[in-house]
């Protein structure tokens, strides 16, 4: 599976509760004045003034999104930290990545490394995580122990670092122990391979990307 368009930005995370249960809403991109939300893994587009799936968008301030949800207010930015209203978080939360798509050609979720921010480009057709030289010297990895090794790109085979990452997280979904290689080249992202993805059962609806940790 390819991903065929892009996420404006990382997601946040609006939790409240409806009945006994907590509904989930991602605000997960901006196209001119209108928002692109997942509401319970359903993708849902407002403009301010309108309502539906129960959430409302009131108002744009600057690049955050006033909305209401369960007759409670929020703020969310695009790329913030989630906020929560109401309720409880639902042990789903950890467990589940919901990344919406917009356009551009790919699903690039922000997340970090060893506790570092990167943006990751999901890839499922590389094997390791891959990231620039430059990337890793950002985020301080050691490469003083890294195996050596060839990786045979459209433009030839180039030299490689092969190494464990300690700790990627995206959303707020952790996972350890990934296995990835330093490309010497800079890339514009962080390649999200299947080091990274096997560890989730993935599922596409639409425009929408959801990754279940196993």
């Amino acid at each position: 599976m390819t991903p065929r368009r892009a996420l404006l930005a990382l997601p946040a995370l609006l939790l409240a509760g409806r009945g006994a249960r907590a509904q989930g809403v991602v605000l997960s991109g901006r196209m001119g004045d209108r928002a692109l939300f997942v509401v319970d893994g359903q993708p849902v587009t407002l403009k301010p003034g309108e309502r539906r799936e129960g959430l409302s968008l009131l108002r744009w301030a600057g690049d955050e999104a006033e909305v209401e949800l369960g007759g409670q207010r929020a703020r969310l930015r695009v790329g913030g930290t989630p906020t929560l209203v109401g309720g409880a978080v639902p042990r789903a939360a950890a467990r589940e990545i919901v990344v919406g798509a917009g356009p551009g050609g790919h699903f690039t979720p922000a997340g970090a490394i060893n506790g570092r921010p990167v943006r990751f480009m999901v890839d499922t057709g590389a094997t390791l995580v891959a990231l620039g030289r430059d990337d890793a010297t950002r985020l301080g990895l050691d490469l003083s122990a890294a195996r050596q090794g060839i990786s045979q790109t459209a433009n030839g085979p180039v030299p490689v670092q092969v190494l464990v990452l300690d700790r990627v997280r995206v959303g707020e979904v952790e996972v350890t122990q990934v296995g990835a290689v330093v490309m010497p080249q800079p890339m514009p992202y962080v390649l999200l391979g299947n080091s990274f993805l096997s560890r989730f059962q993935m599922r596409r609806d639409n425009d929408v990307l959801r990754l279940e940790l196993r």
